[in-house]
């Protein structure tokens, strides 16, 4: 309703104007020279100059002598020489008065007509034009405050809610055009920060049954391994027990991060790479293989950069996946290429469709082959991301018959 006033009175004052100077154009007098008249002053002039009463008073006018003194002026004749007269564009006439020469100066009235149209014409514009400006200066304070400014400040709120800022309000005017939007993006900013603590509790609920599950864990598992340590010391099969404490040590150091990790936080695990013998590659294999599947294994002797317990994790799930899903001999070989030492592990299962492949190393992606078999589609996941926290790389092909997943180790 405001923008419409302040439309009208602009309209408004467009037309006062246009009517204001047709009014002053028709009312305009211009007074011209009436050339009859002003013979006839000469003429009284020359005539009488020795009786001044009779002289005619429809102009204003002065007389000037032969030496250029003022003998005679009205009151209110503009100039009292010829000079004055020549400025202010007066009429000059020779006068002939006893056979003298003298010099009459009438005021133009044209002249005067003019300059006083000019004036009233300049101060009728300009107060018409103030009138304007003013209403213009009041509508552009109104789009000020009605429209830009409201955008400026639902800019400035999207800004805060982007960098999760939601708890400053959007101030609201359900008075103006945006009050309708103001309120509906506020009521957005009280959603999302409720589906924000919402989640956070969610997450403190998860993390908290990870923690006690932890806590569940450990129990048995210290158990185990104090049966296994003593089996190793009193049984005839040390070596299985051996394998038995080894795994449980393993287990517990893996529940310890369950205290403060999950899956979905996998990149915070803190993997710790030093300077390794390449030998302990053999270790690592034999604790993954419980089931003695491992027919091949060439291990070339040099130092790696590697951390010990995240690579004994990416071996247990490469060694762990060909259990379950090829259930075959594996064969591991290594090789140098670059600044890599390349540890080779393969089985003889089924292949995996060539399209799918890339996709294995992502987070919850199987190959379809193997749907019907349990998975959660991690375990390559993990390798992958624990092996490039040692600045190695990891690549899975197709090797038929079989499928071969190759670790890229790092030689320092």
């Amino acid at each position: 309703m405001r923008k419409r006033y302040i439309i009208i009175i602009l309209i408004i004052t467009i037309i006062i104007e246009i009517i204001a100077s047709f009014i002053f154009i028709s009312n305009v007098t211009i007074n011209k020279n009436d050339t009859v008249k002003i013979n006839e002053l000469v003429n009284e002039i020359e005539i009488n100059y020795s009786n001044e009463e009779k002289y005619p008073d429809y102009f204003e006018y002065s007389i000037i002598d032969n030496n250029k003194n003022l003998v005679y002026k009205t009151a209110n004749a503009n100039s009292k020489s010829i000079n004055e007269a020549i400025q202010n564009g007066d009429i000059i006439i020779d006068l002939n008065i006893n056979n003298n020469q003298y010099k009459l100066l009438i005021n133009d009235s044209f002249n005067k007509s003019i300059n006083d149209y000019k004036l009233a014409f300049i101060i009728t514009t300009i107060v018409i034009s103030l009138i304007q400006l003013s209403s213009f200066i009041i509508y552009f304070i109104y789009l000020h405050l009605a429209i830009i400014k409201p955008f400026a400040d639902m800019k400035s709120f999207a800004t805060r809610v982007a960098q999760g800022n939601l708890d400053i309000p959007l101030n609201m005017d359900k008075g103006q055009n945006f009050g309708a939007f103001t309120e509906s993006f506020d009521i957005m900013r009280s959603e999302l920060k409720k589906a924000k603590l919402a989640e956070a509790n969610a997450e403190k609920s998860k993390r908290e049954l990870v923690a006690r599950l932890s806590h569940d864990i450990k129990t048995p598992v210290s158990s185990i391994k104090s049966i296994s340590e003593v089996g190793e010391l009193t049984s005839k099969d040390k070596e299985r027990f051996k394998q038995i404490n080894i795994k449980a040590d393993q287990i517990n150091t893996l529940v310890n991060n369950l205290f403060t990790i999950t899956i979905e936080e996998l990149d915070k695990i803190s993997v710790n790479p030093i300077k390794v013998s390449s030998y302990i590659l053999k270790d690592l294999i034999k604790n993954s293989d419980y089931l003695n599947k491992v027919k091949a294994c060439n291990i070339i002797d040099t130092d790696i950069y590697a951390d010990r317990l995240r690579l004994q994790q990416i071996i247990d799930n490469i060694i762990a996946n060909s259990y379950k899903y090829a259930n075959t001999e594996i064969e591991i070989n290594s090789s140098i290429e670059n600044e890599y030492l390349l540890l080779s592990i393969k089985d003889f299962g089924d292949s995996i469709n060539d399209n799918e492949i890339p996709l294995l190393l992502e987070k919850y992606k199987r190959g379809s082959n193997i749907l019907d078999k349990d998975g959660a589609g991690l375990g390559l996941y993990i390798c992958k991301t624990f092996i490039e926290e040692m600045n190695g790389k990891i690549e899975i092909k197709n090797d038929n018959p079989g499928f071969k997943v190759i670790l890229y180790l790092r030689i320092i």
